[in-house]
């Protein structure tokens, strides 16, 4: 009797486990992960898997079926983030500043699981698996590199998964529609003339606009923003000036806006330009608002949907469905679905017995090691049920 891809994956677990906590230990920052490329090669060329070097320090693995036929790529981050870790494991971080916070220790990890399968199994099934080790997710940089590399040529369908602390270990979620927001940085630079405090009527003051302007931001989203349709501002800069006794003559903000919908996107830049250059026209001085943006929101496509949730069910079970509500976080999956159609699944790591119910990002955050088997199992899952057997 052929082995179900949980059962197949639950019998490599320890490997799985081991390999997390190898990258685990040596976390590298956006498009500085070489060793963690060498780490996926070295995996894959003891597989037997083709692969070739993409981006700065991404990798496609690539697994083709018996004959012919569609294209899956199932996708996982590598890249870890600037904080520090101190939490007393055996396999703690040994990069100071340098911690895998986000789980992408565990995203590689499951998509190595599941290469391993569909390679060992791939007379099963026709067409093409492609799997992207991606780097620089966490700065919206390593999807684009994929698709400017041809990654995405030919692909029809695309999975990628991501760990959360809100729902339970050993439950998922994969439903249709919005589940990230996009999102852009904008940058605000009011500009005046710089002079002495004690006569400040001889400048042009930038800050006391640039604070005026500030403040004034969350009215932009009451007032024009369709309340049905959620955008999120957020100033996470703001710098003036250089001394108490000395006008600033410049004064800066870094301003995050978060979005689903692309219209309420577009009123909103606008009305940001206009209040920005009301503020500064009323103190006589020059403002200059560059917009970056840095990802499209994360839609999932029905049909793939009903896929990953019964790949996912046969995996978690049928009970195992969680409720995860759309979220104002952003994710450069959203390239891959530019190119072709996709889903990006949610799978629970929250668990009071073994402390990992802290969130992505955290500096106390924890992995829940039993999902690994889980999520290599859901890839292959997926993408046998998107696939199908081999024709005979």
């Amino acid at each position: 009797m052929t082995e179900t891809p949980l059962e197949q994956t639950t019998k490599i677990e320890q490997q799985l486990i081991e390999f997390r906590r190898l990258l685990h230990s040596e976390p590298e920052l956006s498009e500085n992960e070489f060793k963690t490329q060498e780490k996926i090669i070295a995996k894959l060329e003891e597989f037997g898997i083709p692969y070739k070097k993409v981006g700065k320090t991404s990798t496609i693995a690539t697994i083709k079926g018996k004959n012919p036929g569609k294209t899956v790529a199932l996708r996982a981050d590598i890249d870890a983030l600037p904080i520090n870790e101190d939490l007393g494991l055996d396999f703690q971080s040994k990069n100071p500043g340098v911690m895998h916070a986000c789980g992408h220790d565990a995203h590689t990890t499951m998509a190595m699981g599941a290469a391993k399968i569909l390679n060992e199994s791939k007379e099963s099934f026709d067409g093409e698996v492609r799997i992207f080790f991606q780097e620089a997710e966490e700065t919206f940089e390593g999807a684009k590199k994929i698709v400017a590399d041809g990654g995405m040529d030919g692909v029809d369908a695309v999975f990628g998964m991501h760990n959360y602390n809100t729902i339970p270990t050993g439950s998922f979620y994969s439903g249709a529609g919005d589940l990230f927001s996009g999102c852009d940085t904008l940058y605000v630079t009011f500009t005046g003339k710089s002079g002495h405090g004690g006569t400040p009527q001889l400048g042009k003051d930038s800050f006391t606009p640039a604070a005026q302007f500030a403040l004034d931001l969350q009215q932009i989203i009451a007032k024009n923003i369709d309340s049905r349709d959620p955008v999120v501002l957020n100033i996470g800069r703001f710098a003036s000036g250089t001394k108490a006794n000395i006008v600033p003559k410049e004064s800066t903000m870094d301003i995050s806006m978060r979005y689903f919908d692309e219209d309420s996107r577009d009123i909103g830049h606008e009305a940001i330009k206009r209040h920005a250059q009301a503020f500064a026209d009323m103190y006589e001085i020059t403002v200059d608002v560059t917009i970056e943006p840095s990802t499209p929101p994360t839609k999932n496509d029905a049909a793939l949907a009903k896929i990953a949730t019964s790949a996912g069910m046969k995996i978690f079970g049928s009970d195992k469905v969680s409720e995860f509500p759309r979220a104002m976080n952003s994710e450069d999956f959203s390239y891959y679905l530019q190119e072709a159609p996709g889903v990006y699944g949610i799978i629970g790591i929250y668990n009071e017995k073994k402390g990992t119910t802290h969130a992505p990002h955290d500096d106390h955050y924890e992995l829940d090691e039993d999902i690994l088997k889980l999520g290599a199992a859901w890839h292959v899952e997926f993408a046998l049920e998107f696939l199908g057997t081999a024709d005979n």
